[in-house]
């Protein structure tokens, strides 16, 4: 049994925690202005992380509309990418991307971010922009981002590393590293520490569940699936 498994149900503020508990106080967690564009979002799974920086050439004038509409094949055909994305996709992984502090660029939209969702990605997380970001939402697509943008990658950034140590949201996420999402944001745990950390953390998730139910059952409250304690009981039960 692969050890993401044992995150299934886990939350960020779970693993934080355990983390806390094995001294490793801040580490991983990632800036809180990286955040999933829409509620609900959650994914857990190994990174495939891309490094990129700045461009440094301008795009120039194109003439005709078809060439507007087609300005991304104009770009990388005098430009191509050093590296294919897709060629390092696994399925289950996430997408994590040091974007090198380059200006506003949608780097992520409604296309290219469902596009890598269906070769078997579960999540994006970038310290840049995410364009389209209606469609995003309406799509359900996971991207995580700092901020929403507009303007398209042509003249605006470039790839040059994948499944390299980066930086993004202000810490280190290395290839294979568990990185996990909910509305509390974007959490990194250094593969290593991976086991070890789930197990703490669901010790934590579970007493905050029976906590909560109980809390739940005094003031008379339906159960909903945050308190199903013994789904989970159960589920987790099989690492022991």
């Amino acid at each position: 049994m692969n050890v993401i498994d044992r995150f299934k149900y886990l939350r960020v503020t779970d693993v934080v925690d355990a983390m806390d508990g094995i001294g490793y106080f801040d580490i991983g967690l990632m800036d809180a202005e990286v955040r999933p564009l829409w509620l609900g979002m959650k994914f857990w799974g190994p990174a495939v992380t891309v490094r990129c920086v700045p461009s440094n050439r301008p795009m120039w004038k194109l003439d005709t509309t078809e060439d507007i509409v087609r300005d991304h094949y104009h770009w990388y055909s005098k430009y191509p990418p050093k590296f294919r994305l897709n060629d390092f996709l696994t399925p289950g992984c996430v997408v994590v991307m040091d974007t090198g502090g380059a200006k506003e660029v949608g780097y992520w939209g409604s296309n290219n971010s469902m596009d890598v969702i269906a070769r078997g990605a579960v999540g994006i997380v970038t310290d840049g922009y995410c364009r389209d970001t209606y469609e995003v939402a309406l799509q359900k697509t996971p991207v995580c981002c700092r901020k929403r943008g507009r303007p398209i990658i042509p003249g605006r950034i470039m790839e040059v590393e994948a499944n390299t140590v980066i930086a993004c949201g202000g810490v280190q996420v290395a290839p294979g590293d568990i990185v996990g999402c909910d509305d509390d944001g974007i959490v990194v745990v250094p593969k290593d520490l991976a086991e070890e950390v789930a197990k703490h953390a669901t010790a934590v998730l579970l007493a905050d569940m029976r906590g909560r139910r109980r809390l739940y059952e005094r003031l008379g409250m339906a159960y909903d699936e945050t308190v199903d304690v013994e789904k989970v009981e159960d589920y987790y039960a099989q690492f022991e």
